[in-house]
């Protein structure tokens, strides 16, 4: 039983670092309508900024941490201009595309500012552990559950109770329709990408004591963040967190029980039974198109 204990503790912990990232999947479809495939380096990106910030640079954590969020927040303005702006009367695959062109750009960016050996982060809680009962904690993974928990429901009430939110919801369901009612599309769109790689690179920050931090870190964490969004509800705030904690639990226990060697391949597998079952996700709603 401890054992099985362990293990759904370390599957709750994998799967809110899934449903934090897949935040802000959640937060670009809600506000623009759009899927980033370069979520998973702005997660990168994040965690290497805080690692600059903190060890090469000697500044203190707290400070660090904002100044990442700052850069990131920033950085997001620009991918905007670049990457979506010009391309944003074309159709969904050449957006999706440019996204990935952004994700290979970032992990290339990387691999010759900060190179290709893994670095190692340990703040804030260093290298300890809580033992409660015969279950061994992280208190990394604690803070990581709690943040996603606070930014579940903070994004919620951003997107229904701000007058900013619903603009950022008007356009994502008809941009021209927002246009005419006096919203600034580039305006808000610039904004939500701002906020969107400013919650990339918290999540960065937060998983980085997990993971040693490389070029590659984003690469697999975007994806199964993708996957827990689905299996969630595309677009569901909360849908991001179960998603990603439902996604964790089964990855975890079936690594135990079934195989090691199929770890990867599992979240997978989840995503096709439920685009096979469920294909709305968890939280998804019924959509109808009049024709």
């Amino acid at each position: 039983m401890e054992i099985f204990l362990q293990l759904v503790v370390a599957g709750l912990a994998m799967g809110s670092i899934y449903g934090l990232v897949a935040l802000g999947f959640v937060l670009l479809v809600n506000a623009a309508n759009i899927i980033n495939f370069a979520q998973g380096e702005f997660v990168m990106v994040g965690a290497f900024l805080v690692f600059s910030f903190t060890t090469l640079w000697k500044i203190p954590f707290p400070l660090s941490v904002v100044l990442a969020v700052v850069v990131m927040a920033l950085f997001g303005i620009l991918v905007e201009r670049v990457a979506y702006r010009p391309l944003r009367n074309t159709n969904v695959v050449t957006i999706i595309v440019s996204t990935l062109g952004i994700s290979v750009f970032l992990q290339n960016a990387a691999l010759l500012i900060w190179g290709a050996v893994p670095e190692p982060f340990t703040e804030p809680f260093g290298r300890q552990m809580w033992a409660v009962g015969g279950v061994r904690l992280v208190p990394q993974y604690i803070l990581i559950l709690g943040a996603t928990c606070a930014l579940v429901v903070l994004q919620h009430l951003f997107f229904h109770r701000t007058r900013t939110g619903k603009m950022m919801r008007a356009a994502a369901q008809d941009r021209d329709m927002a246009q005419i009612l006096g919203i600034d599309i580039s305006q808000v769109t610039a904004l939500t990408f701002s906020l969107a790689a400013a919650l990339g690179g918290l999540a960065g920050i937060l998983v980085a004591p997990i993971f040693s931090i490389s070029v590659v870190m984003g690469v697999m964490l975007g994806l199964k963040a993708f996957v827990a969004s689905i299996i969630g509800g595309w677009g569901s705030i909360p849908g991001a967190l179960v998603g990603g904690i439902t996604l964790g639990l089964i990855e975890t226990l079936g690594a135990a029980y079934i195989s090691s060697l199929y770890k990867d391949v599992f979240a997978f597998l989840v995503l096709i039974v439920f685009l096979i079952v469920l294909p709305r996700g968890i939280f998804g709603e019924a959509v109808a198109e009049k024709v």
